[in-house]
C-alpha cells in the first residue's frame, strides 16, 4: 500500500480503484479523524462547482479544504454562471481550472464529470453526475460501515429504496462486492438495481437476492442502507406517488435486529426513517454524514499529493 500514488488523480468512479487503494484511502481518513493537519493544504485553492443542488457534499468539502488550510471559491448556483449563457461545461472547466488547484464538481448529466476530467489538467472529484456515480459518498460508507463493524468482508447489507436511480447504491454495491459481502437489495419492481450493476456483482463472484418487503430479513443484517425514493429523477409524478411511501422504518421493524445492526442513509431523508429511530443505538446515519468530512480530507490530501 505505500506505493499507492493518487496525487493528480481524478476521483471520478469507485470503478477506478482497486480493493487496496480502497483501503488505503479508509486509514488515511482514519488518521485525518485522529489527528487534525489545518496547515496541510495551505496556499491551494478548491473550486467548488455545483450544477445541481447539495448540502452536505458541498458543506463537507468546503469544511475540509478549509480545516487543512486551504482556500474554496464556489459556484452554488448554475444560474450565476456562464453557463446560464450558453457556455459549454467543457469550456467552463478549462476556464476554472486556471483559478484553482482542485475542482470539485456535481453535475445532473450522467458522465459530466468523465468530461470535466477529459479537458482538465487539474484532478476533478465527482461529487455526483445524475444517476451515474457518487464515489466520495461511497468512500464515506465504506468509512463508516468500517467504523461500526470493524471489518468489510463478509458483512450482510441491505439497500433499500430507490435502487434504479439511487447512485450512490450503484457504486457502493460495486464495492462492497469487493469484500466478498453478501447483498439483499429491497425495492418495488418499478426501482429494481439495473442490470449493468447486478452482472457487475456476478463478475466479482458475490451472492445476492432481490426483494420487494425487509421485515423477514431484518435479524440477519450488519447493515441497513436506505434511501430516499428521489422525486426528482421521476418524469411521471403520479408514478412517484405510488411507492413514496413504500418503505417506512420504525421501532417495530427492529424489535429483532442483531446488536451491531446500523442503519446508513445518504441523507436527506423525507419520511423513510422514523424519527422515533433517531434515538436508538442503531441509528448512524448523522454519524456517516460527518464521516465525509474526514474521507473528503483525505482525498483533497491525496489528489494533491500532501
Amino acid at each position: 500500500m505505500n506505493n499507492i500514488n493518487f496525487k493528480n488523480r481524478d476521483i471520478i468512479s469507485i470503478r477506478d480503484f482497486s480493493k487496496q487503494e480502497i483501503l488505503h484511502v479508509l486509514k488515511k481518513a482514519k488518521d485525518f479523524k485522529n489527528t487534525p493537519k489545518p496547515d496541510l493544504l495551505k496556499g491551494k485553492i478548491m473550486a467548488s462547482l455545483f450544477f445541481e443542488p447539495s448540502t452536505r457534499t458541498r458543506f463537507s468539502f468546503e469544511s475540509a479544504m478549509q480545516r487543512l488550510g486551504g482556500s474554496v471559491i464556489t459556484l452554488a448556483d448554475a444560474k450565476t454562471s456562464s453557463s446560464a449563457k450558453g457556455e459549454s461545461l467543457s469550456d467552463s472547466i478549462r476556464i476554472v481550472e486556471k483559478y484553482c488547484d482542485v475542482i470539485v464538481m456535481r453535475h445532473s448529466l450522467e458522465g459530466a464529470a468523465r468530461l470535466a476530467a477529459d479537458v482538465s489538467n487539474n484532478p476533478i472529484l465527482n461529487g455526483g453526475d445524475g444517476a451515474n456515480q457518487h464515489p466520495t459518498q461511497t468512500f464515506l460508507d465504506l468509512f463508516s460501515i468500517l467504523e461500526t463493524q470493524k471489518k468489510l468482508n463478509g458483512l450482510n447489507v441491505a439497500m433499500v429504496g430507490d435502487l434504479k436511480y439511487g447512485r450512490t447504491v450503484h457504486s457502493l454495491a460495486y464495492a462492497l462486492s469487493l469484500f466478498n459481502c453478501r447483498l439483499y437489495f429491497i425495492s418495488p419492481e418499478e426501482l429494481k438495481m439495473p442490470k449493468h450493476v447486478l452482472n457487475e456483482i456476478k463478475a466479482n463472484k458475490v451472492k445476492y437476492s432481490e426483494h420487494t418487503r425487509p421485515e423477514s430479513l431484518m435479524s440477519k443484517m450488519d447493515i441497513f442502507y436506505a434511501t430516499r425514493i428521489q422525486k426528482e429523477r421521476f418524469a411521471d409524478a403520479v408514478e412517484y406517488e405510488k411507492v413514496k411511501d413504500v418503505y417506512i422504518i420504525n421501532n417495530e421493524l427492529l424489535k429483532h435486529v442483531k446488536k451491531n445492526f446500523r442503519i446508513l442513509h445518504p441523507l436527506p431523508r423525507v419520511n423513510e426513517i422514523n424519527y422515533e429511530v433517531d434515538d436508538t443505538p442503531y441509528a448512524y446515519y448523522f454519524q456517516q454524514a460527518s464521516n465525509g468530512l474526514w474521507v473528503r480530507e483525505a482525498l483533497l490530501a491525496l489528489t494533491l499529493g500532501k
